[in-house]
This record gives C-alpha cells, sequence and structure tokens, in this order.
C-alpha cells in the first residue's frame, strides 16, 4: 500500500430544495387556500475518523465529492425530503485546512470523530409561509439555497506516542521491529527508509503505546532537501522522541546536532520536545570507546545517554524502562469532545 499524507479535495453540500407554490382545490374544503409546502434542506459533508485507515491514498483518485439535494416542497403542505449527509472516513491524525485561506477547519483525532466541512443549503419557502391578512393566495414561493461549496487540503499526522529520529542508517528500522511486530525493509548497506513505519509496543502491563519511525532526516531536510521535510510533521503529535545515533559512524556527536538543528529550524516546538538518546551498535564497539562517547553526549546533553543495540537487543528493556517511566510520568491530557464544527459554518 503506497503511503500518501497529503491531499486537495472539492467537497460541495446538497442544495436545498425550492419552495411549492400550490393551492388547496377540494369539492368539501371552502377556502382551501395556499397550501405549497417548503423544500428539504440539502445534505451537508462531513469528515469522519477512521482507525482502520492509514493513508489518503483514496483521495488520490478522488477529487470531488457532492451530497444529495434537498428536495423540492410538496402539496398539502407537505416538506420535500432532505438530502442526506454525505460522510467521507479519513485516517485518525487527519487535519483540515482551508485550501485558499490556509485556516485549520479542524483536527480529527478519534475514531468516528465527525468534523463538518461544507454545509447544506436551506429548502425554500412554500408560498404556505406567506398567507396573510393582506395576501390571502399569494401565488409566489423561494427557491432552496446552494449548499456551501470549499475545497480543503487534508494532511496525515500520525498519531503515536513515541517518535524515532534520527540520521539515515541508524538503525530506526531495526530497532522498531525489534520492538514491535512491525517489519519495515532492513539492509546491510546504508539507504532510508521512503515511509514512516508504525509498530505497537506493548508495555508490561499489556496496554499498547505506537511508535514511529520518521525516516529521511538529513541535513537541510526542513529546506526540502531529501525526504525528511515531507515526515518531520509526523513528529508534531508525539509526546517523546527517540533519538538514534549510530554509535559507529565517522562523528556520531556531529550527526546529533544535525538532527537537533534540523528540528530546530523546523519549529513548531519540535526543539522543545522531550527526548531520549540512546547510543546504538555499540556491540559493534570497543568499551573504551563506548565510554568515551558517552562521557562525550553527556557533556553535551547535560542529560542521561543510553546505550543500545538493535540487532542483538542489549540493553532494550533499559530503554523500554526509560520510555515507560516518561510516559507514566507524563499522562496524555483527557481528550476533547468528539464532534468538532470547523471555523465558518454556522
Amino acid at each position: 500500500m503506497k503511503f500518501i499524507d497529503l491531499a486537495e479535495v472539492a467537497v460541495i453540500a446538497g442544495k436545498g430544495g425550492d419552495g411549492l407554490a400550490a393551492f388547496r382545490r377540494e369539492k368539501y374544503v371552502p377556502a382551501g387556500g395556499p397550501s405549497g409546502g417548503n423544500g428539504g434542506p440539502g445534505g451537508s459533508v462531513y469528515l469522519i475518523g477512521e482507525p482502520n485507515l492509514q493513508t489518503l491514498l483514496d483521495f488520490r483518485y478522488s477529487h470531488k465529492f457532492k451530497a444529495p439535494d434537498g428536495q423540492r416542497g410538496g402539496p398539502n403542505n407537505r416538506t420535500g425530503a432532505s438530502g442526506e449527509d454525505l460522510y467521507i472516513e479519513v485516517p485518525c491524525g487527519t487535519v483540515v485546512y482551508d485550501a485558499e485561506t490556509d485556516a485549520v477547519i479542524g483536527d480529527i483525532v478519534a475514531p468516528q470523530q465527525a468534523l463538518k466541512v461544507a454545509q447544506g443549503g436551506k429548502g425554500g419557502l412554500g408560498n404556505r409561509h406567506f398567507l396573510s391578512n393582506r395576501n390571502r393566495a399569494p401565488e409566489y414561493a423561494l427557491p432552496g439555497l446552494p449548499g456551501e461549496e470549499r475545497r480543503i487540503r487534508l494532511e496525515l499526522k500520525l498519531l503515536a506516542e513515541v517518535g524515532i529520529i534520527g540520521l539515515p542508517n541508524a538503525g530506526k528500522s531495526t530497532l522498531i521491529s525489534a520492538l514491535s511486530a512491525a517489519r519495515p525493509k532492513i539492509a546491510d548497506y546504508p539507504f532510508t527508509t521512503l515511509v514512516p513505519n508504525l509498530g505497537v509496543v506493548r508495555k508490561p502491563t499489556g496496554d499498547g503505546t505506537v511508535f514511529a519511525d520518521i525516516p529521511g532526516l538529513i541535513e537541510g531536510a526542513h529546506l526540502g532537501q531529501g525526504l525528511g521535510h515531507e515526515f518531520l510533521r509526523h513528529i508534531e503529535r508525539t509526546r517523546l522522541l527517540l533519538h538514534l545515533v549510530d554509535g559507529t559512524a565517522e562523528d556520531p556527536l556531529e550527526n546529533y546536532r544535525t538532527i537537533q538543528q534540523e528540528l530546530t529550524a523546523y519549529g513548531r516546538g519540535l526543539s522543545d520536545r522531550p527526548q531520549l538518546l540512546a547510543l546504538n551498535k555499540v556491540d559493534a564497539l570497543l568499551a573504551e570507546d563506548v565510554d568515551d562517547l558517552v562521557a562525550a553526549f553527556e557533556a553535551e546533553t547535560h542529560g542521561p545517554v543510553l546505550t543500545v543495540s538493535a540487532v542483538s537487543r542489549h540493553n532494550l528493556d533499559r530503554l523500554m524502562q526509560a520510555v515507560w517511566d516518561y510516559l507514566d510520568a507524563h499522562p496524555v491530557p483527557s481528550p476533547e469532545s468528539a464532534i468538532a464544527e470547523p471555523q465558518g459554518i454556522v
């Protein structure tokens, strides 16, 4: 399945049905008068969170979505049928923007959370509505109003509590495959993963925590170089960043600084996100070299440095305990209401 995390589509709400101008003429009903019914309202367009979707691939082939129109009013004061609302499934974690103003319409983060993105048009009034003492036989009715039409941009930001970052070949894919059931492509030669990988890691209590392997971070990623700028958005939601550094690299400390500079340059608070630093591939180093690297990183970060090996699973239990300790000490805030009403829609 191809990973698509950006899409732009047009949404068109249904037009309201026209009101009807009609008169009741029956043999045994004196002064029947006007009896035209109102038109039915047009259907609105909603986006709804679907937990089984992981990509916006469907929107690559469908670019326009229209809700049904309302029906015309009927005689005998019958209101026309309403147009059915249109519900479009999107992955949880989708942020919705107005494509013209770039304003945020809403953020869909929970399963079955509904977000209205286009309001259906109101039905027109039938001539029964205009009956008065001065006008006992109105011969006119109002047309239905058009539904709202707008272009929206969808951006998928993965819902993961822990984001694994680092330069290509730091061992991120190997680590997530060692911790979870995820099976990303892994090779013995330097290359970068082309899509983010999600894996569910089980806590000792049995609860699952979602980890995301964020690929393609290189120097200049925030400027559009490589693939990193396309995926930096996926760590905006993470509660904790797990920074993996290749201990066998030519200059591990400089590699660490490169990633920190990219997070700072990208902005949106990523450089302030809590981090755990893990020095990977230590099983390929001499003990004294590991000690020297740990001392250098502690002097740089003024914090603890974990030494691990994703391949041999060395110290992964200590790494995971540090992750659980942080997540337990910083619980998730209580969720907001599952029904969101977007900006610009009444």
